[in-house]
């Protein structure tokens, strides 16, 4: 059981000499990480996390914040300032 569970949720990889590391293909494959697909490396509670920033994450922060448009309707101003210049 053990066994099995470390075989499903853990994988590894060697740190090279310039501090790359190659992520497994079963991980890119089932999180869609292809070549120039950005990553965030996260450190939280002493632990070490790794994030595909893709559109996915970005469309998941959407109204974390809350400002109840204000921050839409700042941006909309500014760029209308823009294009009046």
């Amino acid at each position: 059981m053990i066994k099995s569970l470390m075989e499903d949720t853990m994988h590894t990889s060697i740190v090279t000499v310039k501090g790359q590391i190659v992520v497994p293909v079963k991980i890119r494959r089932k999180f869609g990480i292809k070549k120039g697909t950005k990553v965030a490396f996260i450190e939280q509670n002493g632990k070490l996390m790794i994030q595909p920033l893709d559109k996915s994450y970005f469309e998941s922060l959407a109204g974390i914040l809350d400002t109840g448009g204000k921050m839409m309707k700042s941006l909309m101003e500014d760029k209308k300032k823009e294009r009046e210049l």
